[in-house]
Parts: structure tokens; C-alpha cells; sequence
């Protein structure tokens, strides 16, 4: 039989062509129905996909970055529900993305960080009380101000030596750091000016005396004062100042849509009612928007939040407010242990991989991870992660904030636990490695099944300790825009000044993620001490020889 005849018995190709390779001209393959219906499918999902996406690009949110912990009226936690962000800049960002036909989203970060993760590309614009200044505006594009203000003088119900800025001279005033108040105060010599970085801090030190004034926006003064009896403002107002809406520079199109929202909420007098049910229409602004009518909105905003400031509770009552913060406050906890953690996991194999590279590998390793030990400890964790999160973007190398949390943490303890590792490997006596080695083990097999699981047992204490260290340390990233537990007490505590209740409970939080830990790590000390291990190996032979 030829090659080239069928084999008897043999399937007909399911082309419909002779097996022998010859065509068969009256045999056509036919389009199977399954094939038709998968087409189809297809043809829908391509479509449905096209048009998701087209709606996905009509609808993308208008991204907006403030800080929430700025306090009462730009963005913070409504007092009688945590979980959500108000104030007059909150409704005038909904109001510009509605014009815009996007839907508004906040982006929490930290003030003095707002410039930076503008520039990041972490959202589209800043609202935030940002003044419109000199030097930022070379950095960054404003639209047209929404709102304009002065600076305001506050002191003490008891303190008749201040009127006025004037008399400020050889007294402390405070501040809100990098604001035009600080540059007014600054400029007066004889003032010991102390900058914030948040404004209720500095209303707290005035009542509690370590300041005899301070001098902030009187938007600021007002929604501090108000609710203070022992407080009062003082002199006439200070400067003018106004706020804008920050955007990249290279944002053209989207600043001249800023504009054009703010220009329609000014001519149908939106943007004024929004200011007057705060309480912060001024004659400033009355000059600007070319709006000298009277008023005719009540400041109910204003109003409903300073009932919700002098509200005197019951026991009970403050019993479930503080019960109403723990899903706020769980929510940060769960943020902190979960970067913790990853965190310590990547740092403890890091540092033990730095530790086997010092001591074993050759010299230029060696010199190099000593270098890199010595530097990462040699400087503070806060500017790392500054590097990582802000610095890395001019390289081309954009991380989200988990990440560059967890990698910022990670790589400043790896080099604490490349020593730890160090110190345990170098503990263990050399007669091991030799002993190891005389019985035919490679170096590496030595230091896997002999030396590191001793070095493991000697370094869990201060591993352990480190973890705790961590966890702590976590609290520094909600300047990368981070909200863990930290920030969410912080934010909490600024709403309703009281940073004894609210702290106890985030240190209660504190102390409950690590307990767990710290028992784990004595279970796990006690697993790998001699006595236990010879006691599993007793066992083992014991069994053996039944």
C-alpha cells in the first residue's frame, strides 16, 4: 500500500478533503450554527464594551483634593454623621462637576501636601482654602477666586492688652503654617510667631494659654470663636486674600471649564447662597462678584453647626457618639494592619536577605548593602516616603499610596531587621558551620537548614519590637494621602475638640492590633527554643523505635 492511499478504517478528514490529500470538489465544509451564535456573542460584547467605555469617558469623576482635618466650613466630618464630608467647599465642588456633567470625588491629603499631589496627578484640582499667592501661582494654575476674605485677630475674653495686630508686638501669636498670616506676622518684627499645621490646634493652645493671639482667616476665626465663650476677635480686618481652585498648568482645557462653571454659579447667584447658608458672605465678596443686593438666605448651615458644637450630652449620649466613630475608626484600623503587615513581611525577607548578602557574599555586595543600611538609617522615614511617593513621578515611576506605603515602611525596616539578622547569624557559634560543613553540606544548605533557624529564634524579640515600631510609624503616610487610623482620629478630634475621648479610643485600637502579635511571637519563641525542639525530636524517635 502506497503511502499516499487511506488507511482502512479511517475517519474521513474533518475539512472535507480526501485523507489522500486530493481535493474533493463536491464536498464543501458547512458553517456549524454554534459558530454563527459565538459571533454573534462576540459582536454584542465588542458593542456593549464600546459603549461602556464611551460612558465611562462621558462620566469620569472630577477628582478633587482637600483635607478633611482643616476643620469647619471648607471640608469636614458632619458632627452627627462621621462618615460623611461636608462644608461649603464640598458643595461647591459638587456644584462646579454637575455644571461639568462629571460626578465629584474627594481625595483626602494632607494640606501641606495638596501642591505636590496636584502635580502627581493624584486628582485634578485643589479645593481646600488654597490662596491664591505669588509664588504658588508659578507652580500651579488658579481659576478665578470663589470666594475673599481678610485675616482676623483672636484672643481671650480676659485679654484687654490686644485691640489689634499692633498690639501683638512681644506677644506669641499662632498661626496657620504657610498661609498669608504667617507672611503678615512674619514681617512685624517682635512677634514670636508659632505656625500649625492644622487650625484648631492653635485656637486650643489660645485657650489653654500658651498663646496670647491668633491670627487666621476670618472664616477661620469665625468658626472657631463662635463656639468658644472664651474667645472673642478683635481689631479691624487684616489684608484680603482669595481663594482659587488649583489645577495643573497643563490642565488649559479643564481651567477654562473651571471657569466657565464658577462664572455660571456667580451670575445665577448660586455660589452666593452657598456662602450665605454659611455664614461667610462678605463685603469682599459682594465688591468682586458685582452683588450688593441684600441678603435673603439664612445661615443655616452656620447655625446648624454650632448646635451641633454646643449640644451638651448626657453620658448615654456621648456613650454612642463615640460608638458612631468606631466603623470610622475600624476603617483605619483596617488600613493600618493591613500595610503594616504586608510591610513587616517584605521588610523581615529584605532584611534577612540583606544580612546573608553582608556576611557571605564578595566584598562589593557587601560594601554595597552595608552602604544602603547605613543611609536608610541614616535618614528620617518621613522623607523617604516623601522620595517614593512624590520624588519617583519626575523618574517615570508612578506608585499608588498602598504601595509606596507599604514599599516606604518595608525598605526603612528592612535595614533595622537586616541587622537584627546579623547580629543572630554572627551569634551562633562557627563550629556549626563547620560541622555542617564537614558532614557534606553546601554553604547554603548550612545556613537554610542550620544557622538562620537559629538566628530565627534569637531575633523575634526585637522583631517583634519592630512591628510594634511599624505599626506606630504607619501613622506618618496619610502625608502620601493615606487615611489609616491615625488621621481618622485626628480628623474626628478636630470636628469636636475632644482629643481625650477620641485618643483613648484609637490607643485602645492601637494596643488590641498589636496584642495579637505579641502573643504570636512568644508562641512562636517558645516553638523554636532548644528545649521544645528537642522535646519534638525525643518524641519523633521515640515513635520511630515503637
Amino acid at each position: 500500500m502506497s503511502a499516499s492511499q487511506p488507511i482502512a478504517g479511517a475517519p474521513a478528514a474533518q475539512d472535507g478533503r480526501m485523507p489522500s490529500g486530493g481535493a474533493n470538489p463536491t464536498c464543501r465544509r458547512a458553517p456549524k450554527p454554534c459558530h454563527g451564535i459565538a459571533r454573534g456573542i462576540l459582536l454584542f460584547l465588542v458593542a456593549g464594551c464600546s459603549f461602556h467605555a464611551r460612558a465611562g469617558a462621558q462620566t469620569t469623576p472630577l477628582r478633587w483634593g482637600g483635607d478633611a482635618e482643616g476643620g469647619a466650613p471648607y471640608q469636614f466630618q458632619d458632627p452627627r454623621d462621621p462618615g460623611r464630608i461636608i462644608g461649603f467647599e464640598v458643595e461647591i465642588a459638587d456644584a462646579v462637576a454637575r455644571i461639568l456633567g462629571r460626578p465629584a470625588e474627594f481625595v483626602q491629603n494632607q494640606w501641606d501636601g495638596l501642591v505636590p499631589g496636584l502635580e502627581r496627578g493624584n486628582y485634578d484640582m485643589i479645593i481646600s482654602g488654597l490662596e491664591i499667592t505669588p509664588d504658588r501661582a508659578e507652580v500651579i494654575a488658579f481659576s478665578r477666586p470663589y470666594y475673599i476674605t481678610f485675616e482676623q485677630v483672636a484672643v481671650r475674653k480676659g485679654n484687654e492688652s490686644i485691640r489689634s495686630l499692633e498690639d501683638c508686638t512681644g506677644k506669641t501669636v499662632g498661626t496657620l503654617k504657610g498661609s498669608l498670616a504667617q507672611r503678615i506676622l512674619e514681617a512685624r518684627p517682635g512677634i514670636d510667631v508659632r505656625s500649625y499645621d492644622g487650625q484648631v490646634n492653635a485656637y486650643e493652645d489660645l485657650m489653654n494659654g500658651r498663646l496670647d493671639a491668633v491670627l487666621m482667616d476670618h472664616i477661620i476665626a469665625l468658626y472657631n470663636v463662635a463656639p468658644q465663650p472664651g474667645l472673642k476677635m478683635v481689631g479691624r480686618p487684616e489684608g484680603r486674600l482669595e481663594y482659587g481652585i488649583g489645577i495643573r498648568k497643563e490642565d488649559t482645557r479643564l481651567l477654562a471649564e473651571v471657569n466657565r462653571a464658577l462664572g455660571e454659579m456667580i451670575s445665577s447667584g448660586e455660589l452666593r447662597s452657598i456662602l450665605e447658608r454659611w455664614g461667610i458672605w462678605t463685603e469682599l465678596c459682594g465688591d468682586y462678584f458685582l452683588d450688593h443686593s441684600p441678603g435673603n438666605q439664612r445661615p443655616v448651615a452656620f447655625e446648624d453647626y454650632l448646635a451641633a458644637r454646643q449640644a451638651s450630652r448626657s453620658v448615654w449620649d456621648r456613650i454612642r457618639q463615640y460608638a458612631s466613630y468606631l466603623p470610622l475608626l475600624g476603617k483605619g484600623a483596617v488600613v493600618t494592619l493591613e500595610l503594616s503587615a504586608l510591610a513587616m513581611v517584605l521588610a523581615v525577607c529584605l532584611g534577612l536577605l540583606l544580612a546573608l548578602t553582608r556576611l557571605h557574599a564578595p566584598a562589593a555586595l557587601r560594601l554595597l548593602c552595608g552602604a544602603y543600611i547605613e543611609l536608610i538609617r541614616g535618614t528620617p522615614l518621613l522623607i523617604q516616603l516623601f522620595l517614593i511617593f512624590y520624588g519617583l513621578p519626575h523618574a517615570g515611576i508612578r506608585l499608588s499610596p498602598m504601595l509606596a506605603a507599604i514599599l516606604g515602611l518595608a525598605l526603612n525596616y528592612s535595614a533595622y531587621e537586616a541587622e537584627n539578622y546579623r547580629a543572630g547569624i554572627q551569634s551562633i557559634p562557627r563550629t556549626q558551620m563547620e560541622a555542617a560543613l564537614a558532614l557534606g553540606m553546601t554553604r547554603i544548605q548550612a545556613l537554610r537548614y542550620v544557622i538562620v533557624p537559629q538566628a530565627v529564634r534569637l531575633v523575634i524579640p526585637p522583631m517583634t519590637n519592630d512591628f510594634i515600631a511599624l505599626l506606630k510609624d504607619s501613622s506618618l503616610v496619610s502625608v502620601i494621602t493615606m487615611v489609616e487610623l491615625t488621621k481618622s482620629y485626628s480628623q474626628l478630634a478636630s470636628i469636636h475638640y475632644d482629643y481625650l475621648g477620641i485618643g483613648l479610643l484609637a490607643a485602645a485600637m492601637y494596643f488590641l492590633i498589636g496584642l495579637p502579635f505579641v502573643r504570636l511571637a512568644r508562641q512562636a519563641e517558645r516553638y523554636f527554643s532548644p528545649e521544645h525542639r528537642a522535646f519534638l525530636v525525643g518524641g519523633k524517635q521515640r515513635q520511630a523505635g515503637e
